[in-house]
């Protein structure tokens, strides 16, 4: 586990690793980039904190590189608003304005371009499983090429370990609730992989389906008195209305547990994973990548392979979750 080394490892990181990519890129940002600016189109399938931090992850490693919003490049920034059809029509817009690069956002998004274009670079984030969504070929394995127009980087989160740490935290906890939209494929690997989990630790795992997030609310309720704790998934529509989900926790003392760092301070009691403002920035430095020459399909994707632990201990009081000293030492980041 990576613990408060974790966040000096990232200052590390981010300093190090834009001052590489810089260097890198000096050949490449002068004449050339001045007499043409670069057109990004983003596409996004919903806005919330993991997501967003995603996006600014990825331009903060193109400006790194000398890829300077205002400069010498520009972004069309898209928003699908949770619409798989709004996903294509952006998709489609942005083929239509033969943009030079597309970051693509979450699955459904990304699987909306996929199809939309062939010959545009596609850099895609916060994907579960790129293979199982037909984002890469079959035959692509993580840490591989995948040999068309596409690369990126995976957010598969450590479910076994998350579930093994929250059960510790929450230990009179035996039914768990989680709510998703089936019609999400990183939601419906990542409600596998828990339901798998749960059942290694002995506990049952409740399962509320969704369409919209205006259900997130209606679904916890429908849990309260049949779960002792709830840990949700990477489901773009639960995490777009998490307070709802927070307030029914908050109001019936049920411990809420989640996979990104950025629901913590939104009111979960814990996350042991991902920080999306590193996703977007590995995205972003294969990106880089593309835009200094690099065929696209030659970039290996990959996971980000960093976790962390975040706390939050008002939420904790709020959901009568009390925090073991020596987790307290652990955790990377604790909101008081």
């Amino acid at each position: 586990m990576h613990h408060r080394q974790y966040y000096s490892d990232r200052r590390q990181f981010l300093h190090t690793t834009g001052r590489a990519l810089a260097a890198s890129a000096v050949g490449w940002t002068g004449q050339t980039l001045a007499q043409s600016k670069i057109r990004i189109g983003v596409t996004q399938i919903v806005s919330h904190a993991a997501l967003d931090a995603d996006q600014k992850g990825f331009e903060a490693a193109l400006a790194s590189a000398g890829f300077k919003e205002g400069v010498n490049l520009s972004y069309l920034r898209h928003n699908a608003q949770g619409s798989l059809e709004q996903a294509s029509v952006i998709a489609q817009t942005l083929v239509r304005e033969r943009v030079d690069l597309i970051h693509s956002i979450a699955t459904p998004t990304t699987q909306a371009v996929v199809q939309a274009t062939r010959s545009i670079p596609i850099v895609f984030s916060s994907i579960t499983d790129p293979v199982g969504a037909g984002i890469v070929p079959q035959r692509s394995e993580r840490g591989q090429a995948s040999g068309s127009n596409v690369t990126g980087v995976s957010d598969l989160w450590p479910v076994v370990l998350q579930m093994e740490t929250y059960a510790k935290m929450a230990p009179q906890a035996k039914q768990w609730g989680t709510i998703y939209n089936p019609t999400e494929v990183n939601s419906v690997t990542h409600t596998k992989a828990m339901r798998a989990a749960a059942q290694q630790l002995g506990l049952e795992l409740i399962e509320v389906k969704i369409s919209r997030s205006s259900e997130v609310g209606p679904a916890a309720t429908s849990l309260v008195g049949k779960v002792q704790a709830f840990a949700i998934t990477s489901d773009n529509t639960t995490v777009a209305n998490l307070e709802a989900l927070v307030a029914v926790a908050n109001q019936h003392r049920i411990p809420l547990f989640a996979g990104d760092v950025d629901s913590v301070a939104r009111g979960a009691v814990a996350a042991y994973g991902l920080d999306y403002f590193l996703v977007g920035y590995a995205a972003g430095k294969k990106a880089a990548l593309v835009l200094k020459g690099a065929p696209v399909g030659s970039i290996p994707w990959g996971p980000v392979e960093k976790f962390s632990l975040a706390l939050n201990l008002r939420a904790a009081k709020a959901q009568g979750v009390t925090i073991a000293p020596a987790l307290l030492k652990k955790a990377d980041k604790v909101l008081e």
